[in-house]
């Protein structure tokens, strides 16, 4: 049994235990444990016990968190243990006002009992930055903006691919993605490549079963022992696990969002994954995948429903959002109050201007919520994609305003993406996605900034305004008159910039070969300029003050 590595602060024992302050540094996740009334395979508990808990801060502050059976607590189902999942996002003393249940053995258990959070250095939440330039960009609860690059692996959770063991590792995978990336896409289950034995959920006579049919009953093993896993190393490695609940390609695995056995009612399973992952801050939640394309498919109507549920278990800012076909952002998705925070797309595009211009379009589609491309391109012979491909596609996404994920897909179905074993030697885009990400956080204030429209003139074709000699495959963000990013394939001779009053700075990028230099240091007016022949070019041009 491959052992949980956890810094999860956890205390066990019933009611009677004597409860002191504890320590927990802020931003992580601090586990307690109850012991509820006997629990038979027959029975169903995360559909029919509730737990329900309250802390409390000693300046007024409170959350409210679901708890969840967790079997017998070490990943067997036989067991009445059930768990609640505190994350503390302020230092000082933090109580348990209120614990109510209907199992009478869990109501008012642990209630009174106190813990005392300390300074940490975690960045906490990923939150929508309102204060941002359009409220595109995400900031962490500590203010920071670290740009988002992901990555995907459907269904390495099950460490199975095509009907043999992968030879992967749920850890290891994860942490070695995060040496690249710091998003994470992945389903709770199998998916296509189901384990023999290891099943997400647990039938009407306690057999495990990959059938979504059953997600009011979810099997212990399998989420303590993969799903945990994921998202925990992904903790400690500060990458997003970005969780998809309804999964992929089987309708077994998208059957969790309309379980059959529980006459459709997918209320448990949102409770559930709300309670136990939640309250972590790495974890955003894609409710499906591809939600209106598949069997079973769902309607806007029902994807808005079901999102409005999720939120209502959350005690946190969790990102929240749905991702659709190869299409634009349905704008019935859209709600007031909004369900999701962010808006995912799945445009798979080689064209620089074409990937900003997608971004941006389904920014005002989604009521202006940050954008995610979260199939932007998938490197290798599946998509017939070069890591040339990749890079252009990416830096067309960040001119746009937004973000975008990636995968390795070496054929219809295969490679990375779904069966894990995360190589970078294979996706070759890795390290230069990496060091984009880099280079935009360590030079480039661009949650500041939005997308700039470069105008032509109808006579002649000419730019008009700020660039000349361009064409229409530059892109532009700006932050007023103080910054410009500006963006092209290359090669372009004798780009001209017209740089507003002041002394600028300008530096230049080249994704496709990792460098960066200056190409000018206190120019002020007219400032000329090529672009090289290399795919994925970019100019930060910055104001002095």
């Amino acid at each position: 049994m491959r052992s949980l590595i956890t810094v999860i602060v956890i205390i066990l024992g019933a009611c009677c235990h004597s409860f002191g302050a504890s320590d927990v540094p802020m931003y992580h996740v601090f586990e307690l444990s109850f012991e509820g009334s006997p629990v038979r395979t027959m029975d169903s508990p995360v559909r029919d016990v509730l737990l329900e808990t309250t802390w409390s801060h000693e300046n007024g502050t409170s959350i409210r968190l679901f708890g969840f059976w967790d079997g017998d607590g070490e990943g067997g189902a036989g067991g009445s243990i059930y768990k609640v999942r505190f994350c503390p996002t302020m230092t000082g003393e933090w109580k348990l006002s209120s614990v109510r249940s209907n199992d009478q053995k869990l109501n008012g258990q642990h209630q009174g009992m106190t813990l005392l959070c300390t300074a940490s250095g975690h960045s906490g939440f990923w939150e929508v930055d309102e204060e941002s330039a359009g409220g595109r960009w995400y900031r962490r609860s500590d203010g920071s903006h670290p740009y988002i690059v992901g990555n995907t692996m459907y269904s390495y959770l099950s460490e199975t691919y095509r009907g043999e063991p992968s030879g992967s590792d749920i850890e290891k995978d994860t942490r070695e993605c995060a040496r690249y990336y710091n998003k994470l896409r992945f389903a709770i289950t199998g998916d296509i490549n189901p384990h023999p034995t290891a099943k997400p959920f647990l039938d009407e006579k306690g057999q495990p079963t990959s059938d979504g049919n059953y997600s009011h009953r979810p099997n212990p093993e399998w989420f303590s022992r993969r799903v945990d896993l994921a998202v925990q190393s992904a903790f400690e490695e500060d990458m997003i696990a970005d969780i998809i609940i309804n999964s992929v390609d089987s309708k077994e695995g998208r059957s969790v969002l309309r379980p059959g056995e529980n006459d459709g009612d997918y209320t448990p399973i949102l409770r559930y994954m709300a309670a136990r992952y939640g309250s972590y801050p790495n974890v955003w939640f894609c409710l499906s995948n591809e939600y209106n394309i598949r069997d079973p498919r769902f309607t806007e109507a029902e994807i808005a429903e079901i999102g409005k549920k999720l939120k209502s278990f959350l005690g946190y800012p969790t990102p929240l959002s749905v991702h659709p076909n190869q299409q634009d952002w349905d704008v019935r998705l859209n709600a007031d109050p909004p369900w999701n925070d962010h808006i995912i797309i799945q445009n798979k595009i080689k064209y620089l201007w074409l990937a900003a211009d997608k971004i941006n379009l389904n920014y005002y589609k989604g009521d202006k919520k940050p954008v995610i491309n979260d199939e932007l391109a998938y490197e290798g012979a599946g998509d017939g994609w070069l890591e040339g491909d990749v890079l252009e596609a990416f830096l067309g996404a960040f001119l746009g305003g937004g973000y975008g994920s990636t995968g390795y897909k070496s054929g219809h179905k295969l490679g990375q993406y779904f069966g894990g074993n995360f190589n970078a030697a294979n996706h070759k885009a890795s390290d230069n996605l990496r060091w984009l990400r880099q280079q935009i956080e360590a030079d480039i204030e661009f949650w500041e900034m939005e997308p700039f429209t470069i105008f032509f003139s109808r006579k002649d074709g000419t730019a008009m305004g700020m660039l000349r000699n361009v064409d229409y495959e530059f892109r532009m963000m700006q932050n007023g008159n103080d910054a410009f990013v500006v963006a092209s394939s290359g090669p372009h001779q004798g780009v001209v910039a017209q740089l507003p009053g002041g002394m600028w700075d300008i530096k230049i990028y080249d994704l496709v070969n990792m460098n960066a230099g200056m190409i000018g240091e206190g120019i002020s007016g007219t400032f000329e300029f090529d672009i090289p022949g290399s795919r994925a070019v970019f100019l930060h041009m910055k104001k002095r003050f």
